[in-house]
């Protein structure tokens, strides 16, 4: 069963009573800014793939849609490592930004309301890239995101031990 009611240290309830009277699957009101919620929880957006080009790059769009301060799709899956050209696209009626992360260095984009931008990524390894707008408080609200590389760690990063079972 869903359970909606947390106690605090002083037995009360932990959840407000606007998000307690709610049905369990109703999120309409998360999706416009300045809702109920303070910060999103990531992963509650789309997955989205990047596309692999004949010349071996990786493309993606990321779009922060107006009102919503989220990144759409909030999760990009990368078949395997590599360099990554993302476009972001601002359809919000503010200015937000993105850090992007790219091989242990970070990447700046500034974009100002309805404007897109470009980078160029190098995402080598596999694993989970974090990323988001640090304008504001716009991470705290929920405009942030995760790119996800697929693919086994290269050889000199492994461990000297035996094969391990793959998913």
């Amino acid at each position: 069963m869903f359970r909606t009611n947390y106690p605090d240290a002083r037995g009360e309830s932990a959840v407000s009573e606007t998000a307690q009277g709610r049905a369990a699957g109703d999120l309409s009101d998360l999706d416009r800014q300045n809702g109920v919620t303070l910060g999103r929880i990531l992963g509650r957006g789309k997955v989205g793939q990047a596309e692999e080009g004949p010349d071996g790059k990786m493309r993606a769009t990321v779009r922060i849609p107006e009102d919503e301060l989220v990144y759409e799709p909030g999760v990009l899956v990368l078949p395997h490592g590599g360099e990554l050209e993302l476009e972001l696209i601002n359809d919000d009626k503010n200015t937000h930004c993105a850090v992007l992360p790219s091989n242990g260095d970070s990447q700046f984009i500034w974009l100002v309301n309805h404007s897109r931008g470009t980078a160029t990524l190098h995402l080598d390894g596999p694993g989970y890239y974090w990323y988001g707008s640090r304008t504001g408080n716009d991470e705290g609200r929920g405009l942030t995101g995760a790119i996800v590389v697929q693919g086994d760690a290269p050889p000199e990063a492994k461990l000297d031990r035996p094969p391990q079972p793959q998913p």
